[in-house]
């Protein structure tokens, strides 16, 4: 009972400093309004945790993971998955599971607080791009990619397919602000355009002309 009670105080905790930081920026959060929006003391903030920094931290790792289960969290292709299709699918998940509001927000203030707070952009990296990265590596080296798809470096190839995917769009709304967050259906297209470019990539052509299978 005293377990159940106090995951819901950390709950409570964690969705209250999300308003605050994405509202506030990391400066303009104080401790007292997170307590008051959670209902909870301060101490009891202090007690899961210990300061402003590593419950910043906490939100950023939070949110990053949260948003990368979304992605990563589906079965993969077997032997009679089209590759094209299931990349594709996969990168117009990823673009839509990112490029939110919210997200980039964060992304924004991190950006903002890495000369004073490195571990910021380590947890974002390393539960985001790192673990988009890893788990596309994994992916490539199962059968159903590796036999089909000649990838002499798993992980190489998955960092190229990431950012082909990501970079572009990424860049426009983290600079332009969130109008500049594309259609679904742009998605998509961009998602399938930049799935052909890495497949073409990839593909070994035999002496004859003719693509290997």
């Amino acid at each position: 009972m005293n377990e159940g009670r106090s995951e819901r105080k950390r709950r409570a905790i964690l969705e209250a400093a999300e308003e605050v930081f994405l509202h506030g920026g990391y400066l303009g959060t104080n401790m007292d309004e997170i307590a008051a929006r959670s209902q909870v003391s301060k101490q009891t903030v202090y007690k899961h945790f210990g300061n402003k920094e590593r419950l910043f931290i906490e939100i950023v790792t939070h949110m990053t993971t949260s948003a990368g289960d979304l992605v990563h969290d589906q079965p993969g292709p077997t032997a009679d998955t089209d590759l094209a299709t299931y990349l594709t699918d996969y990168a117009h998940r990823q673009l839509t599971v990112v490029l939110t509001p919210r997200l980039m927000r964060v992304r924004r203030l991190v950006i903002g607080e890495v000369p004073r707070f490195p571990e910021l952009a380590e947890a974002l990296y390393h539960h985001g791009p790192g673990r988009a990265i890893d788990n596309l590596a994994r992916l490539f080296t199962q059968p159903s990619f590796a036999g089909r798809l000649p990838i002499d470096d798993p992980h190489e190839a998955a960092s190229r397919f990431n950012w082909l995917v990501m970079s572009e769009p990424i860049n426009r709304v983290m600079l332009l602000g969130d109008d500049a967050i594309p259609t679904s259906e742009e998605l998509r297209l961009h998602a399938a355009q930049s799935v052909r470019l890495f497949l073409a990539a990839h593909t070994r052509t035999e002496p004859d002309g003719d693509p290997s299978q």
